[in-house]
């Protein structure tokens, strides 16, 4: 099911800040009619910290709800207490949510059995397909392979996004673990050759941005044409890196914003982008789109 360009979907809001559900739909269907192969709603890129609870059950309920079966729906609902990591990832289920994401617990920073009780009280308490997520750039908590391991011979565990950039963790990973348990990549920049590695997909901030060609790098790679996969992610490099000349999300908000596909706002403590980068970020895409 987890495989392919899944895409970690922005929150639009509104300028008094409040989530706008017209826009939400709108990137949904732009994401199924580009074949993005997924779609992640509430997680990093989405602005998960910044997002009270009824807020994140609303945009799960929403999501599920609206997207009806076109493309998996992933539901973010990690978070650096396992009580509450266990109660979004129930609702999450309850919603009708065809997989988790859970990010490792931050700012508290468990130790590697601490990482594994956590995974695990997760696995124990809800039956529903998760996906352990590991930014330690983010969360100041690295989850090792030797963790990953462990957790993946749990039932509902069914794969990892790695966005550390290491591509040599894929390779111990695939000795170690099951055929069915995804590999994918959180970091865009190295994705392709994760997946030229042998990994499953991308979870992606720059899909936001052009869905179709995401898909079809990932679609060449997984049918062997890996030049011509190189040649079109070649095109895809300069916006890789601009998506990340500030704390992501605020480059891809502001350029979905001039997509005239959503509003600009941004949630405190974040702002809207630098204007100096506005005209590098136009540039770029009238060289992709």
């Amino acid at each position: 099911m987890f495989h392919g360009s899944i895409v970690a979907l922005v929150t639009p809001m509104h300028e008094d800040g409040s989530v706008d559900f017209e826009s939400y739909q709108k990137l949904l269907d732009f994401h199924v009619h580009n074949q993005s192969d997924g779609v992640v709603i509430v997680g990093t890129t989405g602005e998960a910290p910044t997002i009270d609870f009824d807020e994140h059950i609303k945009l799960i309920e929403e999501g599920v709800k609206y997207i009806n079966g076109r493309i998996p729906v992933i539901a973010g609902t990690g978070a650096n207490s396992t009580k509450e990591a266990i109660y979004l990832t129930a609702k999450a289920k309850e919603l009708g949510a065809d997989a988790c994401l859970l990010v490792t617990p931050y700012y508290n920073r468990p130790n590697q059995e601490g990482l594994y009780q956590h995974f695990k009280a997760i696995n124990d308490g809800v039956s529903i397909p998760q996906i352990l997520y590991n930014v330690p750039c983010r969360t100041g908590c690295d989850l090792h392979n030797d963790t990953v391991i462990r957790l993946s011979k749990l039932e509902n565990i069914v794969g990892i996004k790695d966005a550390t950039g290491d591509i040599k963790r894929i390779n111990s990973l695939k000795r170690e673990v099951n055929n069915d348990f995804s590999l994918i990549s959180g970091d865009d920049k190295t994705f392709l050759n994760f997946l030229e590695q042998g990994g499953h997909g991308v979870i992606s901030v720059t899909a936001n941005v052009v869905p179709n060609m995401m898909h079809n790098i990932c679609h060449k790679i997984f049918t062997g044409n890996i030049e011509e996969a190189k040649s079109m992610n070649d095109q895809l490099i300069e916006l890789h890196n601009l998506m990340f000349v500030e704390p992501n999300p605020i480059p891809v908000k502001w350029t979905l914003f001039h997509m005239n596909l959503i509003k600009s706002y941004i949630r405190l403590p974040l702002v809207e982008l630098d204007s100096k980068y506005h005209q590098k970020i136009i540039n770029c895409l009238s060289d992709v789109l």
